[in-house]
């Protein structure tokens, strides 16, 4: 780090709100960046988008591998620390362990969470809840966030009360195959555990996630932090469900933020560049460098703060005023064009982005989508969620939204490859997306879908998406003139700047709009936006076919089956109509040209990925 202190301030579209990026809550790009400069890891993209190893951290090998299996070898580096508490506490095996214990799901001993979180929500819709204009129970938008985190926090208690273990992180396919619970090795520094199959993408997975002293500490009320390490591992190794039921509730729980930082400074330890210093709600987060850091990548500003604004022209006014040194607005022509006008004391990125706007819609809530809603009729809801996606004006978003900016982009056909890319036209031709929901629509489609089914017309559908969000708000009302045409559908606008954390109550809206971004470059990535359970499945769509598919990717070397096997997935999500893809992003960073090796990349975490490299000139 330079001797020279500076400081820094980043624009930012959504606020900081949880610690554990791994729980059901937590996992969002407004935490996973301030997380990025917090915390070290086994590895991260480069700005070739090649996956680099942070040696200085740990390592990570196979050691083995069989027809049948592979066995991993994961070992943490003596400078890998914990930092931000009274004193340092080294990162070992209780770390890895945790890890495991929370995504492989091998440990849980609930099976219907979702039972006791509707009953739980009920009971707090007392609490939380105001009545609308139909004189039912509704919670405000200023209050749901607050309201899913209580709810969260309730079931998580009430099940670890009962003596359930229920780690809440869903399951993800890569840890999934590890069944066996790992052992430690390299005097408690390291871990040795198997796959059950061979696994393509093994160098993208495992690794560290909050610290399990912590954990420990709080849910097992110890004071020490190596005893609480030695508990959390015994509950692990010997499934002790006494402590693994505390254990899960406070690790799904336990590092959500209030309004300011918290009291207890063990819920945001940094094991990397950044101690995070001072926070407040919707309003900033400031990160100051740690001096005890001894990895790869230190900090190169002493000081950066993260301010929040839903609106880009906030940020833009502010890098004018050399308030803000470096913006990721929307990508608008109103803002490239409010960019450009701030001439030569302000530097632009344009380029290839890692998000791709998309239409979700929720398949188990009793809304439109919902077999259920018509008596188990798979036929009936397919119908009306196709006749839906006929409507949606892709094309129109697409020439008004996006072509201002970049004259080339066209609607993106693809759930899992980025336009340009060599297995996307495969892709386009097997999902037959763009010829079963027309880019300009077909409404004469629509009508004969929704008559065949019967079903009484208007369909209310709650759309949620992001208010504060200029091009988001324009594509809600393209969408809505257009579904409404007829009177098909009506459009109820649930939308709430604080959607990301909303996205798991599906009990508040039954169609999303928003952005799903590409942190990988893994083959089985898109895995988790489809497979059953899945981490980012919000809509709760599950297809046995699909699951099987994504579990086949996952041990698939050869590139031309691994592209059949994605073609052949989507493919089926175009036939069970699981959403609409619109567009791919540009992404534009503006940033204050004094500051010195700005260069995003197509991947989270963008405009932040190569932290320690920035230098801020006078």
């Amino acid at each position: 780090m330079s001797e020279a202190a500076s400081a820094i301030t980043i624009g930012w579209n959504q606020t900081f709100y949880e610690y554990n990026s791994n729980s059901r809550t937590g996992n969002a790009a407004a935490n996973n960046n301030i997380l990025y400069l917090m915390n070290d890891g086994f590895r991260y993209f480069d700005g070739d988008l090649a996956l680099q190893r942070n040696e200085s951290f740990g390592s990570f090998d196979m050691v083995e591998e069989t027809e049948d299996s592979m066995t991993m070898e994961f070992t943490l580096s003596d400078e890998a620390y914990w930092y931000g508490g009274e004193e340092p506490v080294e990162i070992d095996a209780a770390d890895l362990m945790l890890y495991w214990a929370a995504h492989s799901g091998q440990l849980n001993t609930e099976t219907d969470a979702d039972a006791v979180r509707e009953e739980v929500q009920g009971e707090l819709l007392e609490e939380f809840g105001e009545e609308n204009d139909d004189g039912e129970l509704e919670v405000p938008a200023e209050s749901m966030e607050e309201y899913l985190a209580a709810v969260e926090t309730e079931v998580s208690e009430r099940l670890a009360d009962d003596n359930e273990v229920y780690f809440n992180f869903p399951l993800t396919t890569s840890v999934g195959l590890i069944e066996e619970t790992p052992e430690i090795i390299a005097d408690g520094k390291g871990v040795t555990f198997d796959y059950n199959q061979p696994y393509v993408d093994w160098e993208y997975s495992f690794g560290v996630g909050v610290p399990a002293h912590v954990v420990g500490m709080r849910a097992l009320d110890i004071d020490d932090p190596q005893e609480a390490k030695d508990r959390v591992i015994a509950a692990i190794q010997d499934e002790i469900t006494e402590d693994l039921a505390p254990i899960a509730a406070f690790y799904n729980t336990g590092f959500q933020f209030g309004d300011t930082l918290p009291d207890d400074e063990l819920l945001y330890l940094s094991s990397g560049a950044y101690l995070m210093t001072d926070f407040q709600r919707n309003q900033y987060v400031t990160l100051t460098a740690n001096p005890d850091y001894t990895g790869e990548f230190p900090a190169a500003i002493e000081e950066i703060t993260v301010t929040i604004s839903g609106d880009p022209m906030t940020h833009i006014q502010a890098l004018q005023n050399q308030e803000v040194h470096l913006v990721q607005p929307q990508a608008t022509p109103d803002t490239l064009a409010a960019l450009e006008n701030l001439g030569d004391q302000v530097g632009i990125f344009s380029g290839d982005g890692p998000t791709y706007e998309h239409i979700d819609v929720i398949f188990d809530n009793g809304g439109p989508f919902d077999p259920e809603t018509y008596g188990g009729d798979e036929d009936v809801a397919r119908d009306i969620r196709n006749a839906f996606f006929n409507l949606v004006p892709r094309q129109e978003i697409v020439e008004t939204q996006v072509q201002p900016i970049n004259p080339e982009a066209e609607v993106r056909h693809s759930y899992t490859q980025v336009p340009g890319s060599p297995n996307y036209d495969q892709m386009v031709e097997t999902n037959q997306m763009e010829q079963t929901w027309p880019v300009e629509t077909d409404l004469d489609t629509a009508v004969e879908l929704i008559e065949g089914t019967g079903v009484e017309t208007p369909i209310p559908v709650r759309f949620m998406y992001d208010p504060s969000n200029s091009r988001r708000a324009n594509i809600y009302e393209l969408v809505r003139e257009s579904v409404e045409r007829e009177g098909l559908f009506e459009l109820v606008d649930a939308g709430d700047v604080n959607w990301g954390s909303l996205l798991a109550d599906t009990t508040i809206y039954d169609a999303s709009l928003f952005g799903w971004q590409s942190t990988s470059t893994a083959v089985g990535a898109a895995g988790q936006n489809h497979v059953t359970g899945g981490v980012n499945n919000f809509g709760g769509f599950s297809n046995e076919r699909v699951d099987e598919i994504f579990a086949e990717l996952s041990s698939e070397t050869d590139a031309q089956a691994q592209a059949d096997l994605l073609a052949e997935a989507e493919q089926i999500l175009v036939e069970e109509a699981f959403g609409t893809v619109i567009f791919q992003h540009e992404l534009i960073a503006g940033y204050d040209a004094r500051l010195q090796n700005i260069e995003p990349i197509a991947l989270a975490p963008t405009i932040f990925w190569n932290y320690w490299e920035w230098e801020l000139t006078e």
